[in-house]
């Protein structure tokens, strides 16, 4: 029983995803303070706050710290781009260009009645019987 787990840690798909989560994490700290250290304070000085982290409203004593909401908004619109515009786009080209048709084989052609692929000399479909044009 113990065998078969330390296998399945020791797989490269367990390990890989591992080490993806924390490249993820530490991703992630780079762009909160990315966005709490330089887009917010720029954001801010267009529009004379200086700081989204200070923005907030209260009800009945309850503090509701909507800038902060603010700050980590921003900074999962800046991941989700990242993300697409360095990941999704560039494997989703690739895989495309991958995916292009071989080109047609020229021995062989489409039976005009039952659509099948037939010898190009062929005078009868092999499927059909149908007479076909030579």
């Amino acid at each position: 029983m113990l065998r078969g787990f330390k296998a399945f840690l020791l797989r490269g798909n367990v390990v890989d995803l591992a080490i993806a989560v924390v490249i993820g994490v530490a991703f992630g700290a780079v762009i909160n303070a990315f966005v709490k250290d330089l887009i917010t304070p720029l954001i801010a000085a267009l529009g004379g706050k200086p700081d989204f982290a200070g923005l907030f409203f209260t009800i009945n004593k309850s503090r509701f710290l909507y800038g902060e909401f603010f700050n980590a908004l921003i900074a999962f619109v800046i991941i989700a781009a990242v993300i697409y515009f360095l990941v999704v786009a560039p494997y989703t080209a690739l895989i495309e260009r991958s995916r292009k048709e071989p080109p047609a084989d020229p021995t062989t052609k489409k039976c005009t009645e039952c659509l099948s692929e037939i010898p190009k000399d062929a005078r009868r479909c092999a499927f059909c019987t149908s007479p076909q044009p030579v």
